[in-house]
């Protein structure tokens, strides 16, 4: 029998006709606003300052009198949602005939499951529906609280779904810690034909700045990678420097890596 959210909503006391549900993309910036987005970094202050703006009444992109309850997730890959807060709605504070401003504050409910609780947001082009609709979404995941203890930079391999995860998730604060610390050369594989992609990071961005960018977008602004599938992407290491090493010794790595797996003519690198 497959878990619902219908009991974890009802077990947090709130009525699902006093609810929405919200799924946030990470983009750059907001289509229908025009708005400036949320990344992988976002605090939970701009997060919850991002949620409070919405369309005016005449867009009926949001509803007119909003519930007082909404149930904030941020998207993953695919139809994954996962549980960003629970906000309560005070009201409107603020209207200029294109966008209201909200009053929202955090509540506590499920506040236990923040971050952790993942479900199946099986209404993909909608970004808010109803929580009458919601509760009937499977649960995909309940995730451990326990930390994930890094692997090591030569042992680190990561599907796509897997990076945005890392960047993110608070149980894997070891992994952002580390690759915070390195510069150097990583290595992004299709998997579904096996076309490489040598990267690099250095000077000021390190690693995980430079991964989470490709978590947000799926091409880190690579044009060579905006035509694919993010989805069937690998993500490992070839070398790590210290941020201290001269630019013109990663780029003479970076270049060795090109040849070495001929990414230029055989691969994903258009230079």
């Amino acid at each position: 029998m497959t878990l619902t959210f219908a009991p974890i909503l009802r077990d947090a006391g709130i009525e699902p006709t006093e609810a929405i549900a919200i799924r946030h993309s990470f983009v750059p910036i907001h289509e229908d606003s025009g708005l400036v987005g949320i990344h992988a970094h976002s605090t939970d202050a701009e997060i919850l300052e991002y949620t409070s703006i919405q369309g005016s009444t005449l867009s009926r992109t949001f509803p007119a009198v909003p519930p007082r309850f909404w149930l904030v997730f941020i998207g993953e890959s695919r139809a994954r949602a996962r549980l960003w807060a629970v906000v309560e709605n005070r009201g409107p504070i603020k209207d200029d005939g294109v966008l209201r401003t909200f009053d929202l504050v955090q509540s506590e409910h499920m506040a236990d499951l923040r971050q952790r609780l993942v479900i199946e947001w099986k209404s993909a082009r909608a970004w808010r529906i109803n929580a009458t609709t919601a509760i009937d979404y499977p649960v995909i995941e309940i995730a451990d609280t326990k930390p994930v203890p890094f692997p090591g930079f030569d042992e680190l391999t990561l599907n796509y779904a897997a990076l945005q995860t890392a960047m993110t998730d608070p149980r894997y604060g070891a992994w952002q810690t580390a690759l915070s610390s390195v510069i150097g050369i990583y290595l992004i594989t299709d998997t579904s034909d096996g076309r490489q992609y040598v990267g690099k990071a250095d000077g000021a961005e390190s690693i995980f700045q430079r991964w989470s960018a490709y978590a947000a977008n799926g091409h880190g602004g690579n044009v060579g990678l905006q035509e694919t599938d993010p989805s069937k992407f690998r993500f490992s290491l070839l070398r790590v420097f210290d941020p201290s090493t001269p630019s013109r010794k990663i780029d003479q790595a970076e270049s060795h890596f090109k040849d070495a797996l001929d990414t230029r003519k055989h691969g994903l690198n258009r230079n």
